[in-house]
Protein backbone atom coordinates (compact mmCIF):
# COMPACT_ATOMS: atom_id res chain seq x y z
CA UNK A 1 0.00 0.00 0.00
CA UNK A 2 1.28 3.49 -0.91
CA UNK A 3 1.49 5.54 2.28
CA UNK A 4 4.16 8.25 1.84
CA UNK A 5 3.55 10.64 -1.03
CA UNK A 6 5.39 13.67 -2.38
CA UNK A 7 3.34 16.40 -4.04
CA UNK A 8 5.35 18.80 -6.18
CA UNK A 9 3.67 22.18 -6.54
CA UNK A 10 1.54 23.75 -3.83
CA UNK A 11 -0.79 25.65 -6.12
CA UNK A 12 -4.50 24.92 -6.22
CA UNK A 13 -4.09 21.38 -7.62
CA UNK A 14 -1.27 20.29 -5.34
CA UNK A 15 -2.53 21.87 -2.14
CA UNK A 16 -6.02 20.45 -2.40
CA UNK A 17 -4.63 17.01 -3.24
CA UNK A 18 -2.31 17.26 -0.22
CA UNK A 19 -5.27 18.02 2.03
CA UNK A 20 -7.40 15.23 0.56
CA UNK A 21 -4.62 12.66 0.93
CA UNK A 22 -3.93 13.73 4.51
CA UNK A 23 -7.60 13.20 5.33
CA UNK A 24 -7.27 9.64 4.00
CA UNK A 25 -4.37 8.84 6.31
CA UNK A 26 -1.39 9.38 4.00
CA UNK A 27 1.83 11.08 4.99
CA UNK A 28 2.30 13.89 2.48
CA UNK A 29 5.47 15.83 1.69
CA UNK A 30 4.45 18.96 -0.18
CA UNK A 31 7.00 20.92 -2.20
CA UNK A 32 6.99 24.45 -3.54
CA UNK A 33 9.79 26.61 -4.95
CA UNK A 34 8.46 29.76 -3.29
CA UNK A 35 9.76 30.06 0.31
CA UNK A 36 6.89 32.42 1.18
CA UNK A 37 4.35 29.75 0.24
CA UNK A 38 6.23 27.10 2.21
CA UNK A 39 6.42 29.36 5.26
CA UNK A 40 2.74 30.28 5.11
CA UNK A 41 1.62 26.67 4.78
CA UNK A 42 3.85 25.56 7.65
CA UNK A 43 2.12 28.22 9.76
CA UNK A 44 -1.25 26.82 8.72
CA UNK A 45 -2.12 29.76 6.50
CA UNK A 46 -3.00 28.60 2.98
CA UNK A 47 -2.26 31.16 0.27
CA UNK A 48 -5.40 30.22 -1.67
CA UNK A 49 -9.00 30.06 -0.51
CA UNK A 50 -10.58 26.62 -0.64
CA UNK A 51 -13.07 25.33 1.95
CA UNK A 52 -11.55 22.71 4.23
CA UNK A 53 -7.88 23.27 3.40
CA UNK A 54 -7.03 25.51 6.36
CA UNK A 55 -8.80 23.15 8.74
CA UNK A 56 -6.90 20.18 7.32
CA UNK A 57 -3.56 21.94 7.69
CA UNK A 58 -4.43 22.81 11.29
CA UNK A 59 -5.18 19.16 12.04
CA UNK A 60 -2.38 17.42 10.13
CA UNK A 61 0.33 20.05 9.61
CA UNK A 62 3.64 19.01 11.18
CA UNK A 63 2.27 15.52 11.87
CA UNK A 64 1.49 13.88 8.54
CA UNK A 65 1.72 16.95 6.29
CA UNK A 66 5.19 18.40 5.78
CA UNK A 67 5.92 21.30 3.44
CA UNK A 68 9.40 22.16 2.16
CA UNK A 69 11.24 23.50 -0.89
CA UNK A 70 12.50 20.04 -1.96
CA UNK A 71 11.44 16.42 -1.79
CA UNK A 72 12.85 14.23 0.99
CA UNK A 73 15.26 11.63 -0.37
CA UNK A 74 14.50 7.93 -0.53
CA UNK A 75 11.33 7.82 1.59
CA UNK A 76 8.48 8.25 -0.91
CA UNK A 77 6.23 5.57 -2.31
CA UNK A 78 4.84 7.98 -4.90
CA UNK A 79 5.54 11.45 -6.27
CA UNK A 80 2.73 13.50 -7.81
CA UNK A 81 3.63 16.34 -10.16
CA UNK A 82 1.16 19.23 -9.79
CA UNK A 83 3.19 22.14 -11.13
CA UNK A 84 1.76 24.91 -13.28
CA UNK A 85 1.91 24.69 -17.07
CA UNK A 86 1.23 28.31 -18.04
CA UNK A 87 0.48 29.53 -21.53
CA UNK A 88 2.54 32.39 -22.94
CA UNK A 89 0.28 35.43 -23.27
CA UNK A 90 1.75 36.34 -26.66
CA UNK A 91 2.42 33.03 -28.42
CA UNK A 92 -0.30 31.02 -26.63
CA UNK A 93 2.17 28.14 -26.42
CA UNK A 94 2.35 26.15 -23.15
CA UNK A 95 5.51 26.51 -21.08
CA UNK A 96 6.55 23.09 -19.77
CA UNK A 97 9.64 24.32 -17.93
CA UNK A 98 8.11 23.59 -14.51
CA UNK A 99 7.06 20.13 -15.62
CA UNK A 100 10.58 19.25 -16.77
CA UNK A 101 12.13 20.64 -13.57
CA UNK A 102 9.73 18.62 -11.42
CA UNK A 103 10.56 15.44 -13.32
CA UNK A 104 14.28 16.02 -12.75
CA UNK A 105 13.69 16.62 -9.03
CA UNK A 106 11.75 13.38 -8.73
CA UNK A 107 14.47 11.48 -10.61
CA UNK A 108 17.14 12.80 -8.23
CA UNK A 109 15.26 12.48 -4.93
CA UNK A 110 13.31 9.26 -5.38
CA UNK A 111 14.33 5.65 -5.80
CA UNK A 112 13.59 3.32 -8.70
CA UNK A 113 10.17 1.81 -8.18
CA UNK A 114 8.62 5.06 -6.95
CA UNK A 115 5.29 5.63 -8.66
CA UNK A 116 5.32 8.95 -10.53
CA UNK A 117 2.02 10.66 -11.26
CA UNK A 118 1.53 13.55 -13.67
CA UNK A 119 -1.44 15.59 -12.50
CA UNK A 120 -0.63 18.87 -14.23
CA UNK A 121 -2.58 19.66 -17.39
CA UNK A 122 -0.28 19.01 -20.35
CA UNK A 123 -0.43 18.71 -24.14
CA UNK A 124 -1.08 15.22 -25.45
CA UNK A 125 2.23 13.36 -25.38
CA UNK A 126 3.98 15.56 -22.79
CA UNK A 127 4.07 12.95 -19.99
CA UNK A 128 5.94 10.58 -22.29
CA UNK A 129 8.04 13.24 -23.99
CA UNK A 130 8.99 15.49 -21.03
CA UNK A 131 8.56 13.51 -17.81
CA UNK A 132 9.61 10.00 -18.80
CA UNK A 133 13.15 10.64 -20.16
CA UNK A 134 14.82 11.94 -16.97
CA UNK A 135 13.18 9.19 -14.93
CA UNK A 136 14.27 6.47 -17.35
CA UNK A 137 17.77 7.90 -17.53
CA UNK A 138 18.11 7.83 -13.74
CA UNK A 139 16.27 4.60 -12.94
CA UNK A 140 15.90 2.43 -16.02
CA UNK A 141 12.51 0.92 -15.21
CA UNK A 142 9.80 3.52 -14.54
CA UNK A 143 6.29 3.41 -13.12
CA UNK A 144 4.49 6.42 -14.57
CA UNK A 145 0.81 7.38 -14.75
CA UNK A 146 -1.23 10.36 -15.86
CA UNK A 147 -4.14 11.07 -13.48
CA UNK A 148 -5.60 14.49 -14.32
CA UNK A 149 -7.15 16.84 -11.79
CA UNK A 150 -10.74 17.81 -12.69
CA UNK A 151 -12.13 19.61 -9.63
CA UNK A 152 -13.94 22.93 -9.44
CA UNK A 153 -12.94 25.77 -7.14
CA UNK A 154 -14.93 25.74 -3.93
CA UNK A 155 -15.68 22.00 -3.99
CA UNK A 156 -12.26 20.43 -4.48
CA UNK A 157 -12.00 18.32 -1.33
CA UNK A 158 -15.42 16.84 -1.99
CA UNK A 159 -14.85 16.25 -5.69
CA UNK A 160 -11.42 14.66 -5.17
CA UNK A 161 -13.33 11.85 -3.47
CA UNK A 162 -16.60 11.83 -5.39
CA UNK A 163 -15.53 12.52 -8.99
CA UNK A 164 -14.42 9.51 -11.02
CA UNK A 165 -10.62 9.51 -11.26
CA UNK A 166 -9.16 8.85 -14.71
CA UNK A 167 -5.86 6.93 -14.64
CA UNK A 168 -3.67 6.11 -17.63
CA UNK A 169 -0.40 4.22 -17.29
CA UNK A 170 2.87 3.87 -19.16
CA UNK A 171 2.36 0.12 -18.96
CA UNK A 172 0.29 -2.40 -17.03
CA UNK A 173 2.43 -2.35 -13.83
CA UNK A 174 2.24 1.46 -13.84
CA UNK A 175 -1.52 1.41 -14.29
CA UNK A 176 -1.95 -1.12 -11.49
CA UNK A 177 0.11 1.05 -9.12
CA UNK A 178 -1.83 4.17 -10.08
CA UNK A 179 -5.17 2.46 -9.53
CA UNK A 180 -3.95 1.20 -6.14
CA UNK A 181 -3.03 4.74 -5.08
CA UNK A 182 -6.15 6.54 -6.27
CA UNK A 183 -8.38 3.69 -5.15
CA UNK A 184 -7.64 4.83 -1.61
CA UNK A 185 -8.79 8.36 -2.44
CA UNK A 186 -11.56 8.33 -5.05
CA UNK A 187 -14.79 6.34 -4.90
CA UNK A 188 -14.65 5.40 -8.58
CA UNK A 189 -11.74 4.83 -10.96
CA UNK A 190 -11.68 5.05 -14.75
CA UNK A 191 -8.65 3.16 -16.08
CA UNK A 192 -7.71 4.05 -19.65
CA UNK A 193 -5.32 2.55 -22.16
CA UNK A 194 -2.38 4.91 -21.79
CA UNK A 195 -0.86 8.23 -20.76
CA UNK A 196 -2.06 10.06 -23.85
CA UNK A 197 -5.68 8.96 -23.42
CA UNK A 198 -5.73 10.40 -19.90
CA UNK A 199 -4.08 13.62 -21.10
CA UNK A 200 -6.64 14.13 -23.85
CA UNK A 201 -9.57 13.23 -21.57
CA UNK A 202 -8.71 16.13 -19.26
CA UNK A 203 -8.39 18.56 -22.16
CA UNK A 204 -11.60 17.24 -23.71
CA UNK A 205 -13.51 17.94 -20.50
CA UNK A 206 -12.36 21.54 -20.17
CA UNK A 207 -12.55 22.43 -23.84
CA UNK A 208 -16.06 21.00 -23.99
CA UNK A 209 -17.05 23.29 -21.12
CA UNK A 210 -15.50 26.23 -22.96
CA UNK A 211 -17.45 25.32 -26.10
CA UNK A 212 -20.75 24.96 -24.25
CA UNK A 213 -20.43 28.38 -22.65
CA UNK A 214 -19.23 29.94 -25.89
CA UNK A 215 -22.46 28.85 -27.56
CA UNK A 216 -24.54 30.38 -24.79
CA UNK A 217 -22.59 33.59 -25.26
CA UNK A 218 -23.11 33.41 -29.02
CA UNK A 219 -26.87 33.17 -28.52
CA UNK A 220 -26.74 36.15 -26.15
CA UNK A 221 -24.84 38.31 -28.62
CA UNK A 222 -27.35 37.48 -31.37
CA UNK A 223 -30.25 38.21 -29.02
CA UNK A 224 -28.68 41.56 -28.20
CA UNK A 225 -28.74 42.55 -31.87
CA UNK A 226 -32.50 41.87 -32.00
CA UNK A 227 -33.28 43.40 -28.59
CA UNK A 228 -34.42 40.03 -27.28
CA UNK A 229 -33.89 38.63 -23.79
CA UNK A 230 -31.30 35.83 -24.13
CA UNK A 231 -32.41 34.20 -20.89
CA UNK A 232 -35.97 33.97 -22.19
CA UNK A 233 -34.67 32.46 -25.43
CA UNK A 234 -32.51 29.92 -23.61
CA UNK A 235 -35.20 29.00 -21.07
CA UNK A 236 -37.71 28.43 -23.86
CA UNK A 237 -35.25 26.31 -25.83
CA UNK A 238 -34.49 24.14 -22.79
CA UNK A 239 -38.03 23.38 -21.54
CA UNK A 240 -38.42 19.59 -21.59
CA UNK A 241 -36.24 19.33 -24.67
CA UNK A 242 -34.40 15.99 -24.61
CA UNK A 243 -31.08 17.22 -26.00
CA UNK A 244 -28.32 18.96 -23.97
CA UNK A 245 -29.41 22.22 -22.37
CA UNK A 246 -28.14 25.52 -23.70
CA UNK A 247 -25.87 27.29 -21.24
CA UNK A 248 -26.63 30.70 -19.81
CA UNK A 249 -24.37 33.45 -21.08
CA UNK A 250 -21.46 34.38 -18.84
CA UNK A 251 -17.74 34.83 -18.47
CA UNK A 252 -15.50 31.79 -18.85
CA UNK A 253 -12.25 32.17 -16.95
CA UNK A 254 -10.21 30.51 -14.24
CA UNK A 255 -6.87 28.80 -14.32
CA UNK A 256 -8.06 25.91 -16.51
CA UNK A 257 -10.59 27.15 -19.04
CA UNK A 258 -8.54 30.21 -19.92
CA UNK A 259 -5.49 28.14 -20.93
CA UNK A 260 -6.45 24.51 -21.56
CA UNK A 261 -7.87 25.18 -25.05
CA UNK A 262 -4.44 26.49 -26.03
CA UNK A 263 -2.80 23.44 -24.49
CA UNK A 264 -5.10 21.24 -26.56
CA UNK A 265 -4.29 23.23 -29.69
CA UNK A 266 -0.54 22.91 -29.08
CA UNK A 267 -0.75 19.12 -29.08
CA UNK A 268 -3.48 18.64 -31.66
CA UNK A 269 -1.17 17.57 -34.47
CA UNK A 270 -0.93 18.69 -38.08
CA UNK A 271 -4.66 19.32 -38.52
CA UNK A 272 -5.85 22.13 -36.19
CA UNK A 273 -9.22 21.63 -34.46
CA UNK A 274 -12.17 23.41 -36.05
CA UNK A 275 -14.01 24.53 -32.89
CA UNK A 276 -11.65 24.99 -29.96
CA UNK A 277 -9.88 28.21 -30.93
CA UNK A 278 -12.95 30.16 -32.17
CA UNK A 279 -14.84 29.26 -28.98
CA UNK A 280 -11.97 30.50 -26.84
CA UNK A 281 -11.75 33.72 -28.85
CA UNK A 282 -15.47 34.32 -28.34
CA UNK A 283 -15.19 33.79 -24.59
CA UNK A 284 -12.20 36.14 -24.44
CA UNK A 285 -14.14 38.72 -26.46
CA UNK A 286 -17.11 38.76 -24.09
CA UNK A 287 -15.51 40.75 -21.21
CA UNK A 288 -14.24 43.33 -23.71
CA UNK A 289 -17.68 43.57 -25.30
CA UNK A 290 -19.33 44.03 -21.91
CA UNK A 291 -16.80 46.70 -20.93
CA UNK A 292 -17.46 48.62 -24.14
CA UNK A 293 -21.21 48.26 -23.61
CA UNK A 294 -20.95 49.61 -20.07
CA UNK A 295 -18.93 52.58 -21.29
CA UNK A 296 -21.54 53.33 -23.97
CA UNK A 297 -24.42 53.04 -21.50
CA UNK A 298 -22.68 55.49 -19.18
CA UNK A 299 -22.15 57.85 -22.11
CA UNK A 300 -25.83 57.65 -23.05
CA UNK A 301 -27.05 58.26 -19.51
CA UNK A 302 -24.45 60.78 -18.37
CA UNK A 303 -23.43 62.49 -21.61
CA UNK A 304 -19.71 61.76 -21.10
CA UNK A 305 -17.51 59.09 -19.56
CA UNK A 306 -14.47 61.08 -18.43
CA UNK A 307 -14.40 61.13 -14.64
CA UNK A 308 -17.44 58.86 -14.24
CA UNK A 309 -17.34 56.49 -11.27
CA UNK A 310 -17.92 52.80 -12.00
CA UNK A 311 -18.23 50.23 -9.21
CA UNK A 312 -17.29 46.69 -10.22
CA UNK A 313 -18.65 43.96 -7.95
CA UNK A 314 -16.83 40.65 -8.25
CA UNK A 315 -13.13 40.58 -9.15
CA UNK A 316 -12.48 36.85 -8.84
CA UNK A 317 -13.24 34.93 -12.02
CA UNK A 318 -16.08 33.06 -10.30
CA UNK A 319 -18.63 33.89 -7.63
CA UNK A 320 -20.19 30.48 -7.06
CA UNK A 321 -18.72 28.34 -5.66
CA UNK A 322 -16.92 31.28 -3.99
CA UNK A 323 -13.22 31.73 -4.74
CA UNK A 324 -10.46 34.31 -4.57
CA UNK A 325 -8.91 33.03 -7.81
CA UNK A 326 -7.96 35.87 -10.18
CA UNK A 327 -6.69 33.66 -13.01
CA UNK A 328 -8.68 34.38 -16.14
CA UNK A 329 -10.68 37.08 -14.37
CA UNK A 330 -12.87 39.21 -16.68
CA UNK A 331 -11.68 42.41 -15.02
CA UNK A 332 -8.21 42.00 -16.55
CA UNK A 333 -9.62 42.45 -20.07
CA UNK A 334 -12.10 45.12 -18.97
CA UNK A 335 -9.75 47.54 -17.24
CA UNK A 336 -7.99 48.83 -20.40
CA UNK A 337 -11.41 49.71 -21.86
CA UNK A 338 -12.42 51.55 -18.69
CA UNK A 339 -9.09 53.38 -18.50
CA UNK A 340 -9.35 54.53 -22.11
CA UNK A 341 -12.82 55.93 -21.38
CA UNK A 342 -11.51 57.87 -18.39
CA UNK A 343 -13.56 56.01 -15.79
CA UNK A 344 -12.65 55.86 -12.13
CA UNK A 345 -13.07 52.20 -11.21
CA UNK A 346 -14.08 51.14 -7.70
CA UNK A 347 -13.92 47.49 -6.73
CA UNK A 348 -15.50 45.04 -4.31
CA UNK A 349 -15.13 41.30 -3.83
CA UNK A 350 -15.99 39.29 -0.71
CA UNK A 351 -12.82 37.19 -0.96
CA UNK A 352 -10.30 39.16 -3.03
CA UNK A 353 -8.09 41.37 -0.82
CA UNK A 354 -8.15 45.14 -1.27
CA UNK A 355 -4.48 45.03 -2.26
CA UNK A 356 -5.34 42.83 -5.25
CA UNK A 357 -8.16 45.16 -6.30
CA UNK A 358 -5.64 48.01 -6.26
CA UNK A 359 -3.12 45.89 -8.16
CA UNK A 360 -5.62 45.59 -11.01
CA UNK A 361 -6.28 49.33 -11.02
CA UNK A 362 -9.36 49.62 -8.80
CA UNK A 363 -10.04 51.39 -5.54
CA UNK A 364 -11.82 49.30 -2.88
CA UNK A 365 -15.43 50.21 -2.13
CA UNK A 366 -18.26 48.83 0.01
CA UNK A 367 -21.48 47.49 -1.51
CA UNK A 368 -23.42 50.36 0.06
CA UNK A 369 -21.13 52.98 -1.47
CA UNK A 370 -21.23 51.18 -4.80
CA UNK A 371 -24.98 51.82 -5.03
CA UNK A 372 -25.07 55.26 -3.41
CA UNK A 373 -22.02 57.11 -4.68
CA UNK A 374 -21.33 56.04 -8.27
CA UNK A 375 -22.50 56.64 -11.82
CA UNK A 376 -22.72 52.96 -12.71
CA UNK A 377 -22.44 49.48 -11.21
CA UNK A 378 -21.15 46.41 -13.02
CA UNK A 379 -21.80 43.02 -11.39
CA UNK A 380 -19.17 40.63 -12.75
CA UNK A 381 -19.65 37.48 -10.69
CA UNK A 382 -22.55 35.83 -8.87
CA UNK A 383 -21.22 35.60 -5.32
CA UNK A 384 -24.02 34.92 -2.79
CA UNK A 385 -23.44 38.34 -1.23
CA UNK A 386 -24.49 39.92 -4.52
CA UNK A 387 -27.50 37.65 -4.94
CA UNK A 388 -28.67 38.90 -1.53
CA UNK A 389 -28.57 42.60 -2.48
CA UNK A 390 -31.91 44.37 -2.03
CA UNK A 391 -31.96 47.50 -4.23
CA UNK A 392 -34.29 49.34 -1.86
CA UNK A 393 -31.80 48.88 0.96
CA UNK A 394 -28.69 50.03 -0.89
CA UNK A 395 -29.81 52.72 -3.33
CA UNK A 396 -29.02 56.16 -2.02
CA UNK A 397 -29.54 59.72 -3.21
CA UNK A 398 -26.50 59.38 -5.45
CA UNK A 399 -27.81 56.20 -7.03
CA UNK A 400 -26.14 54.92 -10.22
CA UNK A 401 -27.69 55.74 -13.58
CA UNK A 402 -26.78 52.26 -14.90
CA UNK A 403 -26.57 48.78 -13.40
CA UNK A 404 -25.11 46.12 -15.68
CA UNK A 405 -25.94 42.81 -14.03
CA UNK A 406 -23.89 40.18 -15.86
CA UNK A 407 -25.62 37.24 -14.16
CA UNK A 408 -29.13 38.79 -13.91
CA UNK A 409 -29.26 38.17 -10.16
CA UNK A 410 -30.54 41.57 -8.98
CA UNK A 411 -34.15 42.73 -8.84
CA UNK A 412 -34.62 44.34 -12.25
CA UNK A 413 -38.09 45.68 -11.47
CA UNK A 414 -36.93 47.39 -8.28
CA UNK A 415 -33.97 48.99 -10.04
CA UNK A 416 -35.94 50.25 -13.01
CA UNK A 417 -38.70 51.54 -10.71
CA UNK A 418 -36.00 53.59 -8.98
CA UNK A 419 -35.00 55.14 -12.30
CA UNK A 420 -31.89 53.01 -12.83
CA UNK A 421 -31.20 51.67 -16.31
CA UNK A 422 -30.76 47.91 -16.09
CA UNK A 423 -28.84 45.73 -18.55
CA UNK A 424 -27.09 42.38 -18.74
CA UNK A 425 -25.09 40.20 -21.10
CA UNK A 426 -26.97 40.32 -24.39
CA UNK A 427 -29.80 42.20 -22.66
CA UNK A 428 -30.44 45.88 -23.40
CA UNK A 429 -34.15 46.38 -22.80
CA UNK A 430 -34.36 50.12 -23.46
CA UNK A 431 -32.34 52.93 -24.97
CA UNK A 432 -30.33 53.52 -28.10
CA UNK A 433 -28.30 50.84 -29.82
CA UNK A 434 -24.94 50.00 -28.25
Amino acid sequence: MTRSIGVIGMGYVGLTLTAALARKGFTVHGVDVQPSVVDALNRGRPHIYEPGVAETLAEYGGRTVHIDTALPRGVLDAAVICVSTPVDEHTRRPDLTNLAAAARQVAEACAPGTLVVVRSTVPVGASRRVVLPPLRSAWGEVRLVMAPERTIRGQALLELVELPQIVGGLDQPSLAAGLDLFGELAQRLVPVSGLETAELAKLANNCHTDLIHAYGNEVALIAEQHRLDPLEVIRAANVDYPRPDLARPGYVGGGCLSKDPYIMLSGAGARPPFLVEPARRLNEFLPVHVARTVVELIRQERGATQGARLAVLGWAYQGWPPTDDMRGTPIAAMMPVFSEAGLTVLGHDPLVPDAVVRQYGGEPVSIDKAFSDTDAVLVVNDHPDYRAILPGAVLGAGRPAVVFDSWRILDEDALTAAGVRYAGIGYLPRGAAV
